[in-house]
């Protein structure tokens, strides 16, 4: 029997390490962010991290499907109740963990003051058993998103070269550095066509920026600083992975793409 875990440590104890906490986001859905935050965890979990991924995508989870998982618990059992939290917690292919939304769920779609109490005490309680805890949000910036990457130590914008992801991605931006006061994103361009796509891409984005939205903040001589920590190239592999419903780094480990995921997560590792 497993042993149910717990955000207190026993009287005296020092208290437990508390997991670093990202919350892998998007402007705009089908930029790959699901994609990116499997692969990415698996490629963390062979860096020898103990690595949990929270799908917060409570509407139109899509996690499962990408890891090929027929749960029989999720967080809609535990919201309600009807399991504990030890229980939704499952091993996924590539050594890590994986907490799951049951899809459909429209009455988890807003933020209500359950989903927002739910969401802080699960992370507060899974904390301190993981180096790190990947939050897989919706895409676009409504309230269940924004409260999720309320949640995160740091944010990864997941964007695509193609201008509707850039215009939602900036607008994602836009509303982290006001809102929020975050001063500073990281930034991953999915499906570059080729090296150094990503970095133009990022300079774009800091050029408009540093134009309209540094000026708007509490101090604009501190600037906001978008990050590029890595690109994915467009690779054949990935669609023939995402059909099989295989991680990327385990059914195409030597795939560009594969690579790419993999300097993004020694980038997240780096001290």
């Amino acid at each position: 029997m497993s042993t149910p875990i717990s955000s207190t440590p026993p009287p005296g104890s020092p208290s437990p390490k508390r997991a670093r906490i990202v919350a892998v986001t998007s402007g705009k859905g089908g930029v790959g962010k699901t994609f990116v935050s499997a692969n990415l965890a698996a490629a963390l979990a062979r860096m020898g991290e103990r690595v949990l991924v929270l799908d917060a995508d409570l509407g139109l989870a899509n996690l499962d499907v990408v890891l090929n998982l027929f749960p029989k618990i999720t967080l809609h059992d535990v919201f309600t109740g009807k399991a504990p939290l030890e229980d939704a917690i499952l091993p996924a292919p590539g050594g890590f963990s994986v907490l799951l939304a049951g899809s459909g769920l429209v009455e988890y779609s807003r933020l209500t003051p359950e989903v927002r109490d739910k969401l802080l005490e699960i992370i507060e309680t899974v904390s301190p058993r993981f180096d790190r805890i990947l939050i897989d949000t919706g895409a676009g910036i409504s309230d269940v998103v924004l409260y999720a990457v309320s949640l995160a130590h740091e944010v990864l914008v997941v964007a695509t070269p193609e201008p509707t992801s850039l215009t939602d991605a900036y607008a994602t931006i836009k509303v982290l550095a006001t809102q929020q006061q975050r001063s500073a994103v990281s930034l991953v361009v999915n499906q570059v066509s080729r090296i150094g796509e990503g970095r133009v891409i990022r300079g774009q984005l800091q050029q408009v920026v540093d134009r309209f939205v540094t000026p708007s903040l509490p101090d604009p001589a501190v600037p906001f600083k978008l990050d590029l920590v890595g690109e994915v190239p467009a690779d054949t592999a990935v669609r023939e992975a995402v059909q099989k419903r295989h991680l990327l780094l385990e059914a195409y480990p030597g795939s560009e793409a594969a690579k790419g995921i993999t300097a993004v997560a020694m980038r997240l590792a780096a001290p």
